[in-house]
């Protein structure tokens, strides 16, 4: 055992637990209301699974929307696989909660931004990180990016 505990690794694991929960209910039930998600990810993460085509477009990071047209959501304890409609052509992702680096549902104004140790070099400083941050979807679907409040971890960090 450690003299420190890390609460940014728990934090980290409390947040992607919540996104398994929330998309295991909108497999279970479909998407509520309103609801509709703008995920951020890595796609250069060694588990992250997408089309040769959609990582030589997206090198490095990708925003999807889940909300009008969705199918074959799996969800399981390391992440999710969905196929989703680029452009009239369904592509099957699979993303590890590990990947994700934004989750914002604009509907309620909800988000979680998770923070990288790359993150911590940026010339901004923890206390001056911006708690509101906009998120734009890229080339998926009409919908404009609306204000969500993000929760940084970086406050939390010494």
């Amino acid at each position: 055992m450690t003299g420190t505990i890390d609460y940014g690794n728990l934090m980290h694991q409390a947040m992607r637990g919540l996104i398994q929960k929330v998309l295991t209910r909108v497999r279970e039930d479909g998407l509520p209301g309103e609801h509709h998600f703008f995920i951020t990810f890595d796609t250069m993460h060694p588990d992250v699974e997408i089309a040769d085509w959609l990582s030589d477009r997206y090198p490095g990071e990708m925003t999807v929307v889940i909300q009008h047209w969705f199918a074959d959501l799996d969800v399981t304890e390391e992440g999710f696989t969905i196929t989703l409609n680029f452009g009239d052509s369904p592509e099957t992702l699979y993303i590890p909660y590990d990947a994700i680096k934004t989750f914002v549902d604009p509907s309620v104004e909800f988000g979680l931004r998770f923070e990288t140790q790359d993150d911590d070099d940026d010339d901004q400083d923890a206390d001056e990180a911006p708690m509101d941050e906009m998120v734009e979807p890229e080339d998926e679907g009409d919908d404009a990016p609306q204000e969500a409040e993000v929760v940084s971890l970086d406050q939390f960090r010494k």
